[in-house]
This record gives structure tokens, sequence and C-alpha cells, in this order.
């Protein structure tokens, strides 16, 4: 049973219980789920309510889950991992990159060109954790999906078609990756959460961002700069997700319960997901376009120049985590194989 096939099987069977007047069986839990974007963007809108609606259906009531959008519980974005570690919030979706060094595992995945599509990489980053990071950097969690977003692009001020034009330029980045990337390429780099980026560009605290399409629209980018660069089909960047369970809470709950909760986790949300991120990119850069912004999409020979640029981040991530201990090598061929295996 995959999560997809699934997902309108089990809400039409809630609904058809409903519709006979059957009493639900009693709640059995409450689940509180926190994560750092207001309700009406993507991932809360098209995955975190999907998932959330098929747990209680699947579980004919006996889960409610309980949504809390915009750090609605308190703490910040980075704090969201500990939320979940501690109790505070029972299930949490945020950014590894929001605690760098924390999860140095998923970095493979948000190296210069490493992504070929979003749906693909995420089953790849899945099936990555599970080898290499379930027992050891996720231990602490209990792990629903893992994903990463589609193309990343760069939204600025100033047209930005070459590595040159970032020099100066005051660019927000989400993850240590992505910093050190385009600080090799020129730009200075300012680390904040997504939601902190309208109002710093509204200030002029930063001149750009690099986010995917899909959360432009949300965050009225499209309004505040009136330039977007693309890489063609190409991945100059992405960023990885978690959407974590409290191990506790976890294992706290029934068999049948559990079941419900492994039923609609894994390989095929994370796929599902990354789809559904990448798949809310095509609209959100029509609103762009609707507004009359500059999008510069780069040529494959462009698109060259700046994968010259970025080379040695792989080789100096390497380097790095075999400083620590860690096969470099090794995990940067296991996330090449595992998208080449599923990428279509």
């Amino acid at each position: 049973m995959t999560f997809i096939k699934t997902s309108l099987r089990g809400l039409a069977a809630g609904a058809l219980v409903a519709g006979f007047g059957t009493a639900a069986l009693a709640q059995d839990v409450t689940l509180k789920m926190h994560q750092f974007l207001p309700a009406q963007a993507t991932v809360p809108k098209m995955i975190l309510d999907v998932w959330a609606d098929k747990v209680e259906a699947d579980s004919d009531g006996r889960i409610k889950v309980d949504r809390y959008p915009s750090m609605q519980l308190g703490g910040s974005p980075p704090q969201l991992i500990d939320q979940a570690i501690d109790g505070i919030a029972d299930v949490v979706w945020t950014l590894p990159g929001y605690t760098p060094g924390r999860f140095s595992s998923t970095e493979v995945f948000e190296l210069p060109f490493m992504m070929t599509d979003a749906e693909a990489t995420s089953r790849a980053y899945w099936e990555y954790a599970e080898k290499h990071m379930m027992d050891t950097e996720f231990a602490e969690l209990k792990m629903l999906g893992l994903w990463v977003h589609g193309p990343g692009v760069i939204h600025s001020s100033d047209p930005v078609a070459e590595p040159a034009d970032l020099n100066g330029v005051k660019l927000r980045a989400p993850t240590r990756m992505t910093n050190q990337l385009f600080t090799q390429l020129g730009a200075t780099t300012v680390g904040m959460p997504v939601p902190a980026v309208p109002e710093a560009l509204s200030k002029g605290v930063i001149d750009g961002t690099v986010i995917p399409w899909e959360v432009t629209s949300s965050l009225k980018v499209g309004e505040l700069v009136g330039n977007h660069t693309e890489f063609g089909g190409e991945s100059l960047y992405t960023a990885t997700f978690v959407f974590a369970m409290n191990k506790a809470k976890y294992d706290s709950l029934p068999d049948d319960l559990k079941k419900v909760i492994d039923d609609n986790s894994g390989a095929d949300l994370s796929a599902f997901a990354g789809k559904t991120m990448q798949d809310a990119d095509a609209p959100a850069r029509q609103v762009a376009a609707d507004l009359g912004n500059n999008i510069i999409t780069l040529t494959p020979e462009q698109v060259q120049v700046w994968r010259d640029a970025s080379a040695g981040i792989e080789e100096g991530w390497i380097e790095e985590m075999t400083a620590k201990g860690m096969d470099g090598a090794g995990l940067v061929e296991d996330a090449k194989s595992l998208i080449e295996t599923h990428t279509k």
C-alpha cells in the first residue's frame, strides 16, 4: 500500500463511515504537529494536512492531529528538532540545515548539481537515511518522511546571469552547504529561516534569496524582487527536509496505531512530498511572470560556468566528512547511485 494511492481511498472510507452515522471509536491519541510556514503554504496544505487527514481516517478517528503552523507553539524554526525530541511537539517538519553540523550526512543531497528531480531524489534520500542515518544521526527521532524541494532559484533585486553578478550581493541561503556554495561564488551570504525572508528583502537586509519557486507565492517574493534566475533542466542546489515524530510518543501507541503511522511513512511519503513541492513550482513561477518580472533561464553553456565555479564544494565536503571519521566519498557515491536508480 502506497501513501499516494491510498490517500483518497482512506479519506473516502472515512467519509462513508460518517455518512452512515456509525459511531467512531473513542479518540485515543492527539498529536501536536508543529512547523514554520503559514497554513496556506504548499507544504502544510498539500503535504502535511494530507498526511494528517489520512492518519486520522486510517485510524477511524482514534488519532487526531492538531496542526500548529507558523511556530504557534512557540520557539523558532531551528528549535523544531529539539521540540520533537523533548516532546514539546509530537510531530515536526523542518530543515536539518537549520541546525548546521548536527545532521551532516543529509548535506550530501545539497551539494551543487546533485539533484535530478525532487521525487527521485527524495526517494533516494529516504533509502540513504535507512542505510546511514536512522540508527545514528536520526536515532532520537521516529522519521516519517525525508524529502527535498524542486530546483533552487536565485531571486534578486538585480539580474544574476553569471557567478560574477553575485559579487557583493547580500544573499539569503538556507543551509550550511548553500552558504558555502554562494560564498565561494562571491555573494555575502546571510543565514535566516525562510519566514524571515520577506521582511529582510523589504528592509534591504538582503538583496536576494535562494528558494524554490513553490514557496515564493506565499512569501510574495515576486512583489519584492524583480529578477529570478533558473538553471534550465539543472539544479544548482536543493535543501533537505525532515518530517519526524517524538520517539516516546510513537512507542506509546498500541500496535494497530503504530501500523497506521508506519503505513503512512517512508519512501512513498517522501517521494510524494518531493513531487508535490516540485509540481507547485510552475504555478508560483507563473505568478512572477504575470507580475512582469524578469525570469532568466540559463543556457547549458551558461550553466557550465556555474558548474565550474562551484567545483571544489563536493571535494571539500568529502574531506570534511572523512575528517569526522565518516566515509565521505562513499556517502557521495551512495547518494549519486540511489538518485540515478530512481531517476526516470
